[in-house]
């Protein structure tokens, strides 16, 4: 399993050959790879084919383990299933793909599983924010599409996000629409509150003013009426004051909440009872971006037992997580002493600059001095 775009190369090695519905395969003699992006700023293309199959009256599973040993920030994770003849040389980003599945991340807004399924030509993104896992860590994503046109995506074996194919992708049309010849009855009451006809506004309240001469402020002594005209004192706000009034709300005993138009069969929604499946599944593929490259892809299977999906994470990913966790963490221990007894060497070095400039500065002061003595022996030699 090898591939190169835009000179840009996916390296691997052997690690185990293709698991397709529970049994191993060399398609067209190709084997499973352990595949590592190694470029940074370049986009990755890299495909297999197996033994073709469709999913249909059967429960379709995608799994693989990936890892990003290079701290992402921005790229892609993910996968793609592909049915039909592809032209492997060719394989990019413009071939079609039946089947999208894999976490992306970039920068902090976008970091999450991508499932993306295509129908008639279009690709429709799941609705469901589904947050991907972002540490330098291999993790297990898992795909289940079932034939009651149910899903799941698991994590490590967990499950994150289950639902409907046809409540979370926008496949189809909506099996209801609200009837656009309804309208709102005229006495229907949707006013939650009404003004409190007992609150009547106090009698004079409009005559307060909002701002009143400052009681405090007395006429300067060196006010002249004449020269500089009739004193008057400063406003301030009037504490009388409250605002406009306003009449209190009470709740409305007629409420009949807000009014919504009934739902009706929708007239454009035509059932497709294998929109969970795909034809002709024969291909997988890497097809992806990434601003900084080092991702591992590894542990593929394409099955229709969920069970067996899970052995197989436990078997590979799940014997090794706990070393793998703490070899990690071994690392980024010598890796921050390292850094500490770097920062530590500058600053031994930066003392010792400073003394030998002191000492410059100290043998300089000393020669200046020498200097000047001999200079006043040389003088009083002269006279």
């Amino acid at each position: 399993m090898a591939g190169k775009v835009g000179g840009s190369s996916l390296t691997g090695r052997r690690t185990r050959t293709w698991l397709v519905n529970g049994t191993t395969h060399q398609g067209n003699g190709m084997e499973m790879l352990r595949t590592k992006t190694s470029e940074d700023y370049r986009f990755y293309a890299i495909s297999a084919e197996y033994p073709e199959f469709s999913n249909k009256d059967k429960t379709l599973v995608l799994q693989f383990s990936v890892k990003h040993e290079q701290k992402l920030d921005c790229g892609g994770g993910y996968v793609k299933l592909l049915s039909g003849d592809v032209d492997q040389k060719k394989f990019g980003g413009d071939t079609p793909y039946s089947i999208m599945f894999g976490p992306d991340i970039c920068g902090y807004s976008t970091k999450k599983v991508h499932a993306i399924l295509t129908k008639d030509g279009k690709n429709h993104l799941i609705k469901k924010d589904v947050p991907c896992e972002t540490d330098q860590l291999s993790h297990v994503y898992t795909l289940i599409i079932r034939p009651d046109a149910t899903y799941s995506i698991l994590i490590d074996n967990e499950e994150k996000q289950t639902g409907s194919v046809y409540e979370h992708w926008d496949i189809l049309p909506p099996k209801q629409i609200k009837d656009p010849e309804a309208k709102k009855p005229e006495d229907w009451d949707d006013k939650e509150y009404i003004p409190d006809p007992e609150d009547k506004k106090p009698e004079g309240y409009d005559d307060i003013p909002k701002e009143i001469p400052d009681p405090d402020a007395k006429k300067p002594e060196d006010w002249d009426d004449e020269e500089d005209g009739e004193w008057t004192a400063p406003t301030i706000p009037n504490p009388e004051y409250k605002g406009p009034w306003k009449q209190k709300k009470i709740k409305n005993p007629n409420y009949q909440g807000k009014w919504k138009a009934p739902m009706i069969d929708n007239p454009d929604f035509k059932d497709d009872p294998y929109i969970y499946a795909f034809d002709s599944l024969k291909y997988i593929g890497i097809e992806l971006w990434q601003v900084k490259s080092g991702t591992l892809f590894d542990n593929i299977i394409i099955t229709d037992d969920p069970a067996l999906a899970k052995t197989f994470a436990e078997e590979t990913w799940g014997k090794h997580k706990e070393a793998e966790k703490a070899a990690f963490d071994e690392a980024e221990k010598k890796k921050e002493e390292e850094e500490a007894a770097k920062a530590g060497d500058d600053e031994d070095d930066d003392l010792e600059d400073e003394e030998d400039d002191e000492k410059a500065d100290e043998d300089k002061a000393d020669s200046d001095a020498e200097d000047g003595k001999d200079s006043d022996d040389e003088k009083h030699d002269e006279l």
